[in-house]
């Protein structure tokens, strides 16, 4: 069973030490740049949510989150909505279904409106991830077309 954790003081170094594939870094930053960025996040107003995704008791991947400013230039859609910004599995734990399972229940806390309402999620990612591009179309999202630091845009009504 997957579940979202906070990143606390007992697991932060399990969590650092996760890492995707080698032909994979070029899509994702490393979890510890992440927290670093939620922290910056924070402080300068934005509404981050970094949180550990676990299999049972183990660690298996990262997710970063947030609502509104995301610390870049955004699309025009982005303020009053929830970005999904990183999202990662250990490269020890890929194939095996946690990245479907853990989309589930990244959904459900967005779903929640923890930062506010919104009217969409929306996903940057490298128009070569095909991989990432197929799960985020299993959930719904769509391509809108728009472009956001060389990466596609792709958005989920909510």
């Amino acid at each position: 069973m997957i579940t979202l954790r906070k990143i606390t003081l007992e697991n932060r170094r399990a969590i650092f030490n996760l890492d995707v594939s080698e032909e994979q870094r070029k899509y994702v930053a490393s979890n510890l740049s992440s927290v670093a960025s939620c922290y910056v996040l924070e402080t300068n107003g934005g509404h981050p949510f970094p949180f550990a995704i676990y299999a049972g008791e183990q660690p298996v991947g990262f997710v970063m989150l947030a609502y509104g400013i995301t610390g870049y230039e955004e699309p025009s859609f982005a303020n009053e909505n929830y970005c999904i910004m990183r999202l990662m599995v250990d490269k020890e734990y890929q194939n095996l279904g946690y990245g479907r399972e853990a989309m589930n229940e990244i959904l459900a806390f967005i779903r929640t409106y923890p930062a506010g309402p919104a009217h969409c999620c929306w996903i940057p990612y490298k128009p070569e991830n095909a991989v990432a591009k197929k799960l985020y179309e299993r959930f719904g999202f769509r391509d809108n077309g728009e472009m956001f630091n060389n990466e596609s845009i792709t958005v989920l009504p909510l």
